[in-house]
């Protein structure tokens, strides 16, 4: 049984059938090539395209091993291409295939194609698509479930799910698996093999143990500022006596390109520019960073910031960490039309000190938009002092509209 991702599957039918390829991108076994190859190709059997004019090629599998061949690739789509209807092409893990981007430019010059590629590296992130394809492709994010999906694939009590959802994450099979001793021993095999095994293959890494000492390092850091300098440090203060800034700013990029983890850069609000020093990395999954450093370090305050921030994305929000003079904002979300949103996010306000120093990070910020700050109390008077607002974490996971509406 798949689970169902409406949102996700709404963009592919809102892009049908338009001259653009359809780049879906996103962390190894998050639920691309689902969406594309049954939950997508199911409605478009629906809407009664014909199973012949529908050409599926899954990359990664050895059925289609020689088609990681560019010419072989081009010959076997056009050999499948009978008539002047038109086709709908999927290409599942076409970065295996070197010089894709002639073959899929080709596919679409020379014959009536609609086509949905699929990538786990970010050479298919949205500032190459439109060199790549001519102006003419557009990026489709995948991310591994929310919280929404999780609730509504698990049918269980909101709380119960929540913590579920903190510890496990939201990779589809970890979610259908319902005994936590599977979950864990699928989640162990994802992070041995198919995320830390297969990118040191991929990127050709020669100091394995550093590489996966960097992971681990990232998995513990999950809303901490960090640069390479002081990652490069405290992984020589462990025992990596070679290691240098150049290596560790390699292997960042490395992880990033996979989408195992996204970096965050700083914004001075002031100034309006981006700083150069201390971002941060958020992790994809909480259930791949929780097995990658052995279910320890499971602080719930930068958890649920870890969360907050990957449902931003999900939102298509640009999103950057705030400076506001010498304060810091945990994120300022932006909408292509121009609204923004000043986020703090913190497990529990009740103390005093600790509300006040969440709020200050508000202050002296007159332009008009809104300060919301995400916690995990329950109160139901939710203004703050100078407009602020307060809000439950699980009411902004299961709203999409929830700062619209703040």
């Amino acid at each position: 049984m798949y689970i169902r991702r409406d949102q996700l599957l709404n963009k592919l039918v809102r892009y049908q059938k338009k001259d653009i390829v359809k780049v879906i991108t996103g962390i190894r076994r998050c639920g691309k090539s689902v969406l594309l190859n049954e939950l997508f190709y199911d409605c478009l059997l629906s809407e009664g395209v014909p199973s012949d004019h529908i050409i599926k090629v899954s990359l990664d599998l050895k059925k289609w091993e020689s088609l990681r061949d560019g010419d072989m690739l081009y010959h076997y789509i056009a050999g499948a291409i009978h008539d002047d209807e038109l086709y709908y092409v999927f290409l599942d893990e076409i970065q295996l295939v070197d010089g894709f981007e002639e073959v899929v430019n080709s596919i679409k010059a020379e014959f009536n194609t609609d086509v949905y590629i699929t990538g786990s590296n970010s050479r298919l992130l949205s500032h190459d698509i439109n060199t790549i394809f001519r102006g003419r492709g557009i990026e489709i994010k995948v991310f591994p479930l929310s919280f929404a999906e999780f609730l509504a694939y698990r049918q269980i009590d909101k709380t119960d799910a929540f913590y579920e959802y903190v510890q496990f994450g939201g990779l589809p099979y970890a979610v259908r698996e319902t005994e936590e001793q599977e979950k864990r021993a699928y989640l162990d095999m994802m992070v041995n093999t198919v995320v830390t095994r297969n990118m040191i293959d991929r990127y050709d890494i020669r100091n394995e143990a550093l590489f996966i000492a960097l992971i681990e390092h990232l998995c513990s850091s999950i809303g901490a500022y960090v640069s390479t300098n002081k990652i490069t440090n405290t992984l020589k203060s462990n025992g990596f006596k070679s290691v240098d800034n150049e290596t560790i700013s390699r292997y960042l990029s490395h992880i990033c390109d996979a989408f195992l983890f996204y970096r965050v850069n700083r914004y001075d609000i002031k100034g309006k520019e981006y700083l150069k020093t201390q971002n941060k990395y958020y992790a994809a999954d909480m259930g791949l960073r929780n097995a990658a450093i052995h279910y320890r370090q499971i602080e719930i305050t930068h958890i649920i910031e870890n969360l907050v921030y990957l449902e931003l994305l999900r939102r298509d929000y640009i999103v950057d960490i705030g400076k506001n003079r010498e304060k810091e904002i945990d994120f300022v979300a932006r909408e292509l039309g121009g609204r923004q949103y000043y986020i703090q996010v913190s497990y529990t306000i009740q103390d005093e000190a600790v509300k006040e120093r969440e709020i200050s990070a508000f202050h002296k910020l007159d332009d008009g938009y809104k300060k919301i700050l995400i916690t995990m109390d329950r109160n139901p008077l939710s203004n703050l002092e100078n407009g602020y607002r307060m809000m439950y974490l699980l009411d902004f996971l299961l709203n999409e509209n929830a700062l619209e509406k703040a």
